[in-house]
């Protein structure tokens, strides 16, 4: 409390002054003195985890900006974490990094976003992008990096990945339930009264994607329908994608009365299809998503789906990063999925097709 009275004090003196912070002002509202400060950036210094903690928190409160490349240079910390995202302009992903800047921003730490495009190849050079400029730490978004590789990076600097279920000293991972997500939304579904449900696919080298065929396959199984394979189609996440895949549905003739997308993005997509073809949501047919995006409570009508807080996981990320940085272990876990219902299901009239 007292160094956090004293950081205030400094800053407003900083602030009277139009005066820089500089690294002085870190070590006095911390109680350090400024060699301390210097060799703890520079990742020189052993210091208890209180000393540790002041200064950071010193760091954030006075909102020191150390000289990257002075502190790259000398082989210490640059106070930058590397994140790699896999579409910048995804809907999902961009609360994600919302949430990742703002835990990361007050903590003092810089995040420098880049774009793997759910490539290897592209994924592995942006990692050497980010090496090079020395990031102390590193946020992968899934991706598709073997497992291997990603315990060979933790080998060198503190990672955090999602979409995986890995452990490692240097290494922490964050995994939704995609499977019980889906077996959620299917449930639904099925629960209205609806057999014939049309399944929208991810890709399928994406962990999350396989998770979410599994689980709309487990509650098919469950109530006791048969799994029918020309019920399920291709999708790539994306708009696109899941307009197409309803196109191909209603050419292909098989019957069906609802539809399970494996995101928002691609039931955004089929709504259209069904609108372009005459049929209408939900009175024709049923329609659930998956992430609960902001737009999915704007779409018309509301779309029920499957709620996966990516603000909040962007926070955790983040957090665990800054647990792996200060030496701690992280206990972090994303909360259960979440069936949000809207006006885009409901209960199926009893025909002879139903």
């Amino acid at each position: 409390m007292k160094a956090t009275k004293q950081a205030g004090k400094t800053k407003a003196l900083a602030i009277a002054t139009g005066a820089k912070v500089t690294l002085g002002m870190v070590a006095e509202a911390s109680g350090v003195s400024p060699s301390t400060v210097s060799r703890i950036l520079n990742g020189t210094a052993v210091v208890s985890q209180e000393k540790r903690k002041a200064i950071d928190r010193a760091i954030a409160e006075l909102g020191f900006i150390p000289n990257p490349i002075a502190r790259g240079l000398a082989g210490g910390r640059t106070l930058s974490v590397g994140v790699v995202t896999q579409a910048i302009d995804s809907p999902f992903y961009g609360v994600a990094l919302r949430g990742i800047e703002e835990v990361l921003t007050p903590a003092g730490y810089s995040p420098l976003f880049v774009s793997g495009k759910w490539d290897a190849a592209e994924e592995a050079r942006c990692i050497e992008v980010l090496r090079s400029r020395r990031v102390d730490g590193m946020i992968i978004l899934s991706g598709r990096l073997s497992d291997d590789a990603l315990h060979h990076l933790s080998a060198s600097m503190p990672v955090v990945v999602t979409g995986r279920n890995l452990q490692a000293p240097n290494l922490f991972s964050i995994d939704f339930n995609n499977f019980e997500g889906a077996r959620l939304a299917t449930h639904h579904l099925l629960a209205l009264g609806h057999r014939r449900i049309a399944f929208i696919a991810g890709d399928p080298l994406h962990p999350d994607a396989m998770e979410r065929l599994r689980g709309y396959r487990a509650a098919l199984k469950a109530a006791g329908v048969r799994f029918n394979q020309a019920l399920v189609l291709p999708g790539k996440y994306h708009e696109e994608s899941g307009l197409m895949a309803v196109e191909q549905l209603i050419d292909s003739r098989e019957p069906f009365t609802a539809i399970f997308a494996a995101n928002d993005q691609m039931a955004f997509g089929a709504a259209l299809a069904l609108h372009r073809r005459g049929l209408r949501v939900p009175d024709d047919i049923s329609l659930v998503g998956f992430d609960d995006l902001a737009g999915a409570a704007h779409s018309l009508p509301p779309l029920t789906t499957i709620h996966q807080a990516a603000h909040e996981l962007g926070r955790l990320v983040a957090s665990s990063l800054l647990q792996l940085l200060a030496g701690q272990a992280p206990v972090e876990s994303l909360p259960e999925p979440r069936l949000i219902v809207r006006a885009s299901t409901r209960i199926l009239q009893a025909t002879p097709e139903a």
